[in-house]
């Protein structure tokens, strides 16, 4: 016997042996429990389902040919319950194209929408053609197709690094856009060969994974349009053509029938770096919109089963996208299961960020379910028992789950409310101090219960979504007018500060606070209990120019201006030197062994030590975290100091034991190179007793 690559018995070629004639082709009943097409010894095995469909075609093209060159019908007898599965023997995988055509009723009053004339794309597929050129417009009048791919990747000795939650220093960033521009250096800019040739910049950085921004195959055509010069394009790619294929347009070469071994290269030598990968999945909504949106693939399979339907057919929209998954369906749970084991087994995925996850939690009438099973399943499932799940916790149908949501002891969130919480302290709304206390200290009044503590909080400031971290301090209002609807997109909601000029300016003092403030939210970030994230660019100031969604902006709204790093390498030694403070102190990533000194592992002071009634009227705010190293032999202890207001506050540091006294390695108020104090430098400058806090700093404090 053999196995497959999806770990089924498959048959062995002696045993397949043709059965019956369909025009050309030599055909028998296929191997069901398969779906998609499978290459086997001597043919392939084509394998789909419908639930309501009467009949099905096999549609076989010639490679980039638009009318098929065979048409395959499954016989009745190839139909097991709503299964068809049939072998076609004789097919050379680099010969052919395929597409299905299903025939069934036409009610679309019941969500029923079978077209026996239009080609579809298979759900399972491996492999779509005619997105690989980017910005080029598919031929959607013929419909996609689909390859069948060799998975013969060598992994060699593949090495995951399965770092722990609270060791994760999480990098988003989006693969065309980090390296598009001319100023990254690569030979591969977009690509995933182009990501691939800056592992040694991110591991300089020291980053312990990438979230990737969606890398399933979409279509960046969709709503393409002409707004102010620009070409506009879906940039993002949250709008999914196929779960199960990887977007070749990211391919810096074609890969016909090995699509995804690029991919698994970038994967392969991340990991061999000690980085991580994480996706970011959309199964919230599929590119095929509602009843005015294309029609190519689950639609004609079974629409009322894919989607979530009014009782007269219509879409619902809680994705804001024009459709939403049935992701409780139990034939929709099974395709996201199969989809997110296919990663893991097949591209060794390390997690995966679920977008707009709350949706993932609604039954098929779009109400919010106690014991949502698909969460559940995807949290016990044992092939996903060491991936990271991260939910975006909230919804666009005003579902909002930060702390409640349905996590199982084994889900991770996206933290909303650190995110909004410290912007709002960290711009000088003091009165958010008591807020930001529980942030940096892990969230402890939402992540208890079904929780795993700290370790399901993702700690950001910046995402895709929102501005960058300089545009935090360069914007008080959002500017998305390139965007072409009038500046009404995207959030308001922004809790950003200017610092006195609305966008770019030469004036030094403007841009010294605004350095200094960035500083403070890196050093905030790295010192915070729970796991930290923050968005490609940050750490050299990249700008998007106030615009707060920048989605369709394929163009240097987008794309990082490597030029800035060398504009800004104050920013990236200072965050390179956070990082690795935070590496090197396990008192502030998670707690074991108490500290002998008798300091609890978190508290929380005000301007005098132990004062740990933190008001809105508190305009400073310390976090001591403290715990015993037991290789170290010693206390590990960290006081992260915070003054958030715009004049001097004079501190008493927590008295130490015996002569032991305070060492700052810290003070985003110091020039370069004082911000930030490695080693001996810092042993020269012991404190105890008094400590003045200059306007807007951070200051962190060991011993």
């Amino acid at each position: 016997m053999r196995k497959t690559d999806f770990g089924l018995v498959a048959l062995e070629e002696k045993q397949m042996i043709p059965i019956d004639r369909i025009g050309d082709f030599e055909v028998r009943p296929g191997i069901y429990e398969i779906n998609g097409a499978t290459a086997l010894p001597n043919g392939v095995n084509f394998t789909i389902h419908s639930q309501n469909a009467t009949s099905c075609e096999l549609l076989l093209y010639h490679r980039g040919e638009t009318e098929p060159y065979a048409v395959l019908p499954f016989p009745d007898s190839y139909r097991i319950g709503k299964v068809y599965s049939m072998i076609v023997f004789g097919l050379k995988i680099a010969e052919f194209e395929y597409a299905y055509r299903l025939d069934g009723p036409y009610v679309p009053e019941k969500g029923l929408l079978f077209d026996k004339a239009k080609p579809l794309l298979d759900p399972y597929a491996r492999a779509v053609t005619g997105q690989s050129s980017w910005g080029k417009n598919p031929d959607k009048e013929h419909g996609y197709r689909a390859r069948v791919v060799v998975n013969d990747f060598d992994w060699g000795k593949d090495f995951q690094p399965r770092h722990a939650m609270q060791d994760l220093i999480i990098y988003e960033m989006h693969v065309r856009g980090f390296t598009q521009h001319e100023s990254s250096g690569v030979l591969h800019p977009g690509t995933f060969a182009g990501l691939m040739e800056k592992i040694p910049y991110l591991k300089e950085l020291g980053i312990t994974a990438v979230e990737l921004m969606p890398i399933f195959e979409f279509d960046e055509t969709m709503a393409k349009r002409e707004v102010n010069g620009r070409t506009l394009l879906d940039y993002w790619g949250y709008n999914t053509v196929s779960f199960f294929s990887p977007n070749t347009s990211y391919a810096a070469e074609k890969e016909f029938n090995r699509e995804g071994a690029e991919l698994k290269e970038l994967i392969r030598e991340l990991h061999r770096n000690g980085i991580e990968v994480i996706l970011d999945v959309v199964f919230n909504h599929t590119a095929e919109g509602n009843e005015n949106g294309p029609f190519f693939s689950f639609k004609g399979f079974d629409n009322n089963i894919y989607y979530m339907l009014t009782p007269d057919g219509h879409y619902y929209n809680f994705s804001g996208c024009g459709n939403t998954l049935n992701c409780n369906h139990p034939v929709v749970q099974q395709m996201i299961l199969d989809c997110l084991r296919y990663w893991t087994i097949t591209y060794r995925i390390d997690g995966f960020r679920f977008d707009l996850a709350s949706i993932l939690g609604r039954n098929e009438d779009g109400l919010p379910m106690n014991q949502p099973p698909l969460l559940k399943n995807l949290a016990e499932d044992p092939i996903l028992g060491d991936v990271k799940l991260i939910a975006e916790a909230w919804d666009a149908g005003g579902l909002y789950q930060v702390g409640c949501f349905p996590a199982w002891n084994r889900w991770a969130e996206w933290n909303g409310k650190y995110r909004d919480d410290l912007r709002s302290f960290l711009k000088g709304d003091y009165w958010f101090a008591p807020a930001a206390a529980k942030r940096i200290s892990g969230s402890p009044d939402l992540y208890t219960g079904q929780y795993r503590g700290y370790n399901s909080s993702i700690n950001f400031l910046t995402c895709h979504d929102g501005f960058s971290l300089y545009d935090l301090y360069s914007y008080n209002e959002k500017h998305n007018l390139d965007n072409g609807w009038d500046n009404t997109d995207g959030a308001n909601d922004n809790r950003s500060w200017n610092c006195g000029v609305e966008g770019e300016t030469d004036d030094p003092q403007v841009m010294k606070l605004r350095k200094k403030l960035i500083k403070n939210a890196c050093a905030v970030l790295m010192c915070s209990r729970g796991t930290p994230m923050f968005l490609a660019g940050d750490e050299f100031c990249n700008t998007r120019y106030g615009n707060n969604n920048p989605y369709c902006q394929d163009n240097e709204i987008s794309w990082l201006d490597w030029r800035n790093l060398e504009k800004n390498r104050d920013i990236f030694a200072f965050f390179q030197y956070m990082i690795r403070f935070r590496k090197e102190h396990p008192a502030i990533r998670g707690s074991q062994y108490p500290a002998k000194i008798g300091f609890p592992f978190i508290s929380v002071h005000g301007e005098m030590p132990w004062h740990d009634e933190i008001t809105q009227n508190s305009r400073f705010l310390g976090v001591l975290f403290a715990e015993y190293v037991p290789k170290k032999e010693q206390d590990d202890l960290v006081y992260l100091a915070i003054n958030v207001y715009w004049e001097d506050i004079e501190i008493q540091l927590p008295p130490l034991p015996g002569n032991e006294k305070w060492r700052i390695c810290v003070n985003t108020s110091a020039e370069v190179p004082d911000d930030c104090i490695p080693g001996k430098k810092a042993e020269a400058a012991w404190l105890s007793g008094s400590f003045v806090m200059r306007p807007r700093s951070v200051v962190i404090f060991t011993v």
